[in-house]
């Protein structure tokens, strides 16, 4: 593995930041310097020295690019944490549905391989049939390569066995050799894109529900506060934000209330 001096180290930590918000903590370095191998070896550079060079040289955006996608953790699952599924289609969903008539929106920001989003598409169809037709899930991410898997929807035998029950493996996805492709009546109800939270969300319509799990913890304080404020925007007027199980908006300058259901809990503008 190629390693990676220091000078070159704290560029790199400045270089993600500006680009994604992400810290990257000064004993990280061992992390920094094995991605950035994997990297190396994508590409045509011969060490992470000239690697990084280049970046200093001439901030070429494909390799900017590469390499915040590198840096990026794409940690997820199926019915990851499983209880706010379950929260999302007993409490929420029938509570928006008769609020209003119209389609139902729901954001997965960070949706990494696409997990999540399909995960809530197969709630919807086992828990409330019904408004399935009327739900519309859009998940995003900062990294290509992970929206571009997420919108082939092919996943691993490893990738399937964490977290989806076999009953619903076998419902919602048709096997190809080792592999198992989503089937069509679960991709219709989603759509992927590149998004950076950090940037212009402008492309997005108002939302029902958002999902921001697991994220906020890789941001700083005033990042996190920012993302929390443009979400609070972005959602309809009763709309409903999801953290992950160790996220809180505490301290965050927002104006989000936790609400307490049966399982899990939600957020809501005060």
């Amino acid at each position: 593995m190629s390693e990676i001096n220091e000078a070159d180290f704290n560029f790199v930590r400045e270089l993600i930041h500006e680009e994604s918000a992400i810290s990257i903590e000064p004993d990280m370095k061992y992390l920094v310097e094995s991605r950035l191998s994997t990297l190396v070896r994508k590409t045509d550079h011969s060490d992470v020295t000239e690697l990084v060079s280049c970046l200093r040289g001439r901030r070429d955006r494909t390799l900017v690019d590469l390499v915040v996608d590198a840096m990026t953790t794409n940690e997820t699952s199926f019915f990851r944490d499983s209880h706010p599924f379950d929260t999302l289609c007993t409490d929420v969903l029938p509570a928006i549905a008769s609020a209003h008539n119209e389609t139902i929106r729901i954001w997965c920001a960070a949706c990494s391989t696409g997990q999540e989003a399909y995960t809530i598409a197969m709630a919807v169809l086992e828990q409330c049939p019904q408004l399935a037709s009327r739900v519309s899930i859009v998940g995003t991410d900062i990294s290509a390569e992970v929206v571009a898997k997420a919108q082939a929807g092919i996943y691993s035998r490893l990738e399937v066995n964490r977290g989806l029950p076999a009953q619903l493996l076998a419902r919602y996805f048709t096997q190809q050799g080792l592999a198992w492709q989503v089937k069509p009546e679960l991709m219709k109800m989603v759509s992927f894109h590149r998004l950076n939270l950090i940037r212009d969300w402008g492309a997005l319509p108002a939302m029902d529900v958002i999902f921001l799990r697991n994220v906020l913890i890789y941001f700083e304080p005033d990042a996190k506060s920012s993302i929390l404020r443009h979400t609070s925007r972005l959602l309809k007027p009763g709309g409903y934000l999801f953290l992950g199980l160790s996220e809180t908006t505490l301290n965050l300058n927002t104006d989000y209330q936790r609400i307490t259901a049966e399982k899990s809990h939600y957020y809501k503008i005060a």
